[in-house]
């Protein structure tokens, strides 16, 4: 019976463990997320804040706050962007409002965060290399 009980508790421990390998591969490679990806050399129609990029810390924040919470609470997280891009339509007649953030420890990688309104509506990586 001891033998048992062992081997349910090291399954308990491979799940958990599996868990923290999988949230740390989507922060390697989050891609396989992506809802839609940007347009391949996206082009900023106006500079917000030149200095402005995104540490690994404010990227695994953002990854844990849901689609449709409000802008203010995603800024927090983020800050100002880099720069605005130009608005997109990700569903019929809904114009999503896209701001770039370059990362810190890769600048040609952006992260581009989307808003429709005042609603956070996703995220997606513009590769410039």
């Amino acid at each position: 019976m001891h033998h048992r009980k062992s081997r349910t508790t090291n399954v308990k421990y491979m799940l958990a463990g599996g868990s923290v390998v999988a949230a740390l591969g989507l922060l390697a490679d989050p891609s396989g997320l992506l809802p839609a990806p940007p347009p391949a050399k996206a082009v900023c129609q106006e500079v917000v804040q030149p200095r402005a990029v995104l540490s690994r810390d404010q990227l695994s924040k953002l990854l844990t706050i849901p689609e449709r919470a409000a802008k203010t609470q995603v800024r927090q997280v983020v800050k100002e962007p880099y720069c605005q891009l130009s608005d997109v339509e990700l569903r019929s007649n809904v114009s999503s409002r896209r701001e770039a953030y370059p990362l810190e420890f890769d600048p040609q990688t952006w992260l581009v965060v989307m808003y429709e309104g005042d609603e956070y509506a996703g995220y997606s990586f513009s590769f410039r290399h």
